[in-house]
């Protein structure tokens, strides 16, 4: 494998040497920059999404947590600069996105497998192409592979601001979805209503889920919780017969009465983007490859960090009191 215009053999790399807080993330400068392994590409990254699965891994209490020490990050995108063998889809030199890697983005060089790789259009940036993958895909599969949302019906995305939530806006206003949001904050709302929300709702205002049943008669079809353990008893409520709850995030735990669910044959269900199919991936490659083309997903960057300020992307994803938009670290 020749790294081309990589004549050295080290790169920065966040790392993190034990669970726990975000005091755990430190910026390193002599990590070995990794081979692509059979099926895999060596990627320059040049920008990196923070997301708020980045905070579960760190803090150790994860389902899947990596073998310490560990580069965190799963979103980036950059330049193809190495291909491992048997890679046909992608050469050196091709702009590309991630949404799962083997080495980890919080760096300036990442491997993952193709599986977890997608051609990023010219159109968009690298800052954009970042907050694409997890995002996008996990709402993708959301409302089409869990909900079966069909074009027509009604879509409330309880915290629609949100990486998540405004690429949900943007895919199911696309394919013929009535999208509507919540959001805790008048930037917020105003930017799930520029993208797609027909309605939109402030989920800080008292009697809040009374003005979207009397706006939508019956109930929704469709909920996307980013916040099950606030507002599942509430989703319940708003969902009409056979209305379907996809718990995309959740904080810990709540007490609900399942009886809500009987008469309406309601269901709740939940959502993990790394446990998709190969055919799930393929399709969701092709959807949202026609998207980047057709010019409707346009991911939105809230804000950027140098690599140096990595503890504080992921102190702010979590704890931030209105998203707007994906949390983007941006290296040289």
């Amino acid at each position: 494998m020749s790294l081309g215009r990589v004549t050295h053999h080290i790169m920065k790399a966040i790392r993190v040497a034990k669970f726990g807080g975000v005091e755990n993330l430190k910026l390193e400068e002599n990590i070995p920059i990794p081979t692509p392994a059979a099926n895999e590409v060596l990627i320059k990254v040049l920008a990196a999404g923070v997301n708020p699965v980045d905070t579960y891994i760190r803090s150790g209490t994860y389902a899947r947590v990596p073998t310490l020490p560990y580069t965190p990050g799963q979103d980036s995108a950059g330049v193809v600069e190495a291909v491992g063998p048997g890679v046909t889809t992608f050469k050196k030199g091709d702009r590309v996105l991630t949404m799962l890697t083997t080495s980890g983005t919080y760096a300036e060089f990442t491997t993952a497998n193709v599986q977890y790789v997608a051609h990023l259009h010219k159109s968009l940036t690298y800052e954009q192409g970042a907050g694409l993958g997890v995002p996008y895909y996990t709402a993708y599969k959301s409302l089409y592979f869990r909900a079966q949302a069909k074009p027509g019906e009604t879509v409330l995305v309880h915290g629609a601001s949100g990486a998540v939530g405004l690429a949900a806006l943007q895919i199911g206003k696309a394919y013929g979805l009535r999208m509507i949001g919540t959001a805790g904050t008048k930037e917020g709302l105003e930017l799930a209503k520029q993208n797609g929300a027909e309605l939109v709702f402030n989920h800080r205002e008292e009697g809040y889920q009374d003005q979207i049943l009397k706006s939508i008669p019956g109930g929704v079809d469709v909920v996307l919780e980013m916040l099950a353990n606030v507002n599942l008893q509430n989703d319940l409520n708003l969902v009409n017969f056979r209305g379907r709850i996809v718990v995309v995030g959740c904080r810990g735990s709540i007490e609900i009465n399942p009886r809500l669910s009987m008469g309406k044959e309601s269901s709740i269900m939940g959502i993990a983007l790394m446990t998709s199919t190969p055919d799930e991936w393929k399709q969701m490659h092709a959807a949202l490859g026609a998207g980047q083309e057709t010019g409707w997903l346009l991911p939105q960057v809230g804000k950027t960090y140098p690599l140096s300020e990595a503890a504080q992307a992921q102190h702010d994803v979590i704890n931030n009191t209105g998203t707007t938009g994906n949390l983007i670290i941006k290296l040289d």
